[in-house]
Formats: structure tokens, C-alpha cells, sequence
């Protein structure tokens, strides 16, 4: 039986239970928004600290957290969860709300959710390894691999002249989203769910600037990527990747698009907050042709294996493996810089091959962002002290006034900000 919207409100009250303290709204970092602090809720279990961490990280730890889901509980989230990664090891996990309002279930350390556009740096290390393999160079163009692209209008020069490389880094022209137009109506698709849909929209797609000249984010370019790994390996993107690195890497509860039935218990809803009213997106949806673009589905400890290789961590054994999926050398060439993003007061951001840099203080942080239907999340490293930072939300809204709440995005770049003052420093 379907809740209610005035019971989905009283969940998401009981979440904000009484208030214990007073906080200005933006302080420590977090978005404006809730004036006061609640009650913190209990942290759920975590792997013990191991004693070779940094004295000071369990306490400035557990103030970063407290005040996260404090402002979490305020802003009306309704489940997420964030973890430190050292050595390999899962440090620690925190937990936060609900997976699932239907069923009451709460967000534990088996809860799935959804990576969205982290799915990229997956696409990356496919097309590296096809190129340590000798199928393919990053200076092909792409018209070698997919032709049908000759279609598209380039008002810069040949079409020829886009490379992998620039598809990589965002760099090749093209337009952010997947739809050239439509997309809004609810019985639309939520993805292209065939390639000949994105080839019948490739005449009506133009090159937005020379090709190299800057950084222009690019869904459909990952796509392309995703087309490259499919015709060179001759299999399906899913079915290369889950063969050649989640399962070396042993993430064995990651997957696809719609969840295995004996994974169903774990997955985690989204959810849309208007007005106080959370509305479920559902469980599953497909993300079609653009699953190299954003198909990922994960728990959190599957999420610390893939950083434990990121990061070139682990015992002895497993460490051994990471090769058979891709060379340090090739990793590390993924974190050069290829095109500046932004800068800001706080950080430069530059983009390399498939991950994004954040230059914070003296160390670069590679890692990537993924934002789709209500999943927020992160994951970076810095691969100097083998430590990284994994983060997702179930949820997005918007409050009075059009005002977003909870406004998910400034709450993760000020956690995001915040991980990097405050705990990655530590390591250092």
C-alpha cells in the first residue's frame, strides 16, 4: 500500500527531532538554509579506526559528521551516506535517514546507491586499457571508431579532427546533455535507450567551439567512448567492464542499470522533495545507450575497492592484481592536466582524462561528481597518502519560493570542501 504525502512529511519530521542547539545558517561550511541544529542521531557502526591514522581524524571526524547530519536532518534529506577510505581499508562509514520510505528501511552499509556520472571514469579506464593493448590510440579520430559522427555539424574545421583524447577530457565541442531538445515530459524517456536515436539526432548536432580549445562538459562524448569499448572489444559496454574491472577489482555487488533480484533488499530509492513532500523516483530506471555515461549502481564498500585501486592500496595479493586491470603509469596519466575547468577562491579544477583535479592547498585531488534523477555523489583521492572520500544522496528538492531544499548540490561541494581542509590535511 502507497504512504501518503502527510505520512512521507511525518517521516521526514521524525528525521528533524528536537532541537538541541542554534546554529548561523552557512556555518562550517554548509549551505544556507536551516537556522537550527537537531538532536544528532546516533552514528551507525563503523569499521574501527586503525591505530596507524592520524591522532586528531577520529575526533575532526565525528565533528564533520555530526554537523553533516545535522544540516541533513534540518534541510529534509531523506538517506545518504559517506565514508573515508585509508590504506584500502574502510576507516570510516557513516550513515544517515532512509534507503527506502515505503518499507521504512534505513540506510545501512549494504545500501545501493546510484553513481551516476562516476560511471565515466569507468568508460576511461576501459578506453586506456584498449590502449595498453594495442586496439587503439588516444590521437584516433573518432570517425575511425564511430562514423556515423561524420553526420555532425563542425563549423571549426573536419570532423576528423576530434580525437579520443578530446572526447576524454571534455574538450572534443559538444553539448552537455544527451537530448539536443525534449527530454521534460514525463512520458519521454529518461535516456536514449538505442544507438539509432542518437544517430538520428547527429544532423541536428553541431560542434559548440574548436575542438581542444577549452573544457565543455559532454554526456553524449562519453557515449561515444562507450560505442569506441563495444566495437573494438565486441562485446556490450556493461558486459567489458564488468570482465575487465569491477570483477578483478572484486565489486561484486556492483551492476547496471536494474537491480538483481537478490540485491532488490538493499537498493536504495531517490526521492524528490517539494514543499516538505517527498516523492519516490523508484528504484530502478534505465539509463538505455548512455549507460557509459552514467549506469552505475554500487554500495559503498564495492565504491572502497574501486578507490583502494585507485589509490594502489591493499595487501600484498590483491594489490598484485591491479595491473591485469590497468598500469600505475596509465592511471597517473588520467590525473594530468589536458584543460582548465574553473578557479575559485578555494581551488583550481582542471580536467584530465575522464577525472576531474581539484588543486586544493598543495595537493590534487583526482576524482569525479554524479548527479542523476535524485542521486547526488562523489568519490576523491588523493593518491599520494592512499586515502579517498566516497559520498552519496538519495535525495533533491525544492522549498518555498523556488528555494532548493535540500539544496543537495551545496551541501556536497561544502562537504566536498570541507573533507579537503579538514580530514584529507590530516594525512599529509
Amino acid at each position: 500500500m502507497s504512504r501518503s504525502p502527510q505520512r512521507l512529511i511525518l517521516l521526514l519530521a521524525l528525521l528533524a527531532v528536537s532541537v538541541t542547539a542554534t546554529v548561523p545558517a552557512g556555518a562550517q561550511g554548509w549551505p544556507a538554509g536551516a537556522q537550527e541544529r537537531p538532536a544528532r542521531t546516533p552514528a551507525a557502526a563503523a569499521p574501527a579506526v586503525a591505530t596507524q591514522l592520524p591522532p586528531a581524524f577520529p575526533r575532526a571526524w565525528d565533528r564533520l559528521s555530526a554537523e553533516l547530519k545535522d544540516t541533513l536532518q534540518a534541510s529534509g534529506m531523506v538517506g545518504s551516506s559517506w565514508a573515508f577510505v585509508s590504506d584500502g581499508k574502510m576507516v570510516a562509514l557513516e550513515t544517515f535517514g532512509f534507503a527506502d520510505l515505503e518499507t521504512d528501511r534505513r540506510v545501512d552499509e549494504s545500501t545501493i546507491f546510484h553513481w551516476a556520472s562516476i560511471t565515466k571514469t569507468l568508460t576511461g579506464i576501459a578506453i586506456m586499457q584498449l590502449r595498453d593493448r594495442g586496439r587503439l590510440d588516444l590521437e584516433d579520430r573518432i570517425l575511425h571508431h564511430v562514423p556515423e559522427l561524420r553526420e555532425v555539424h563542425n563549423p571549426y574545421g573536419p570532423m576528423e579532427a576530434i580525437t579520443l583524447r578530446h572526447l576524454l577530457s571534455h574538450s572534443a565541442g559538444f553539448r552537455n546533455s544527451t537530448w539536443p531538445w525534449g527530454g521534460g515530459e514525463s512520458w519521454h524517456p529518461h535516456e536514449p535507450t538505442r544507438w539509432d536515436q542518437l544517430v538520428a539526432m547527429m544532423p541536428y548536432t553541431e560542434i559548440l567551439f574548436p575542438p581542444g580549445s577549452r573544457y565543455s562538459y559532454s554526456n553524449p562524448g562519453i557515449v561515444f567512448l562507450g560505442q569506441v569499448v563495444e566495437r573494438i572489444s565486441g562485446e556490450e559496454w556493461e558486459v567489458y567492464v564488468e570482465k575487465n574491472i569491477l570483477r578483478p577489482l572484486g565489486m561484486h555487488r556492483s551492476y547496471f542499470d536494474y537491480t538483481p533480484y537478490h540485491l532488490l533488499k538493499d537498493r536504495s530509492n531517490n526521492y524528490s522533495v517539494r514543499d516538505g513532500v517527498a516523492t519516490a523516483g523508484g528504484l530502478d530506471f534505465d539509463t538505455g545507450i548512455t549507460v557509459s555515461n552514467g549506469g552505475l549502481n554500487a554500495p559503498l564498500g564495492d565504491m572502497a575497492r574501486y578507490l583502494a585501486f585507485l589509490t594502489d592500496a591493499g595487501t600484498e595479493e590483491v594489490r598484485a592484481l591491479y595491473p591485469e586491470v590497468l598500469s600505475r603509469a596509465s592511471l597517473e596519466e588520467m590525473w594530468e592536466v589536458v584543460v582548465q575547468v574553473e578557479e575559485t577562491p578555494t581551488f583550481r579544477e582542471s580536467m584530465g582524462l575522464c577525472f576531474f583535479l581539484i588543486d586544493f592547498g598543495d595537493a590534487r585531488y583526482p576524482g569525479h561528481t554524479g548527479s542523476q534523477k535524485s542521486f547526488q555523489s562523489f568519490i576523491y583521492i588523493d593518491p599520494g597518502t592512499k586515502t579517498g572520500v566516497i559520498a552519496a544522496f538519495n535525495t533533491t528538492g525544492v522549498g518555498p519560493e523556488g528555494v532548493a531544499r535540500p539544496a543537495t548540490r551545496a551541501i556536497l561541494n561544502g562537504l566536498r570542501e570541507r573533507m579537503f581542509g579538514e580530514i584529507f590535511s590530516l594525512f599529509r
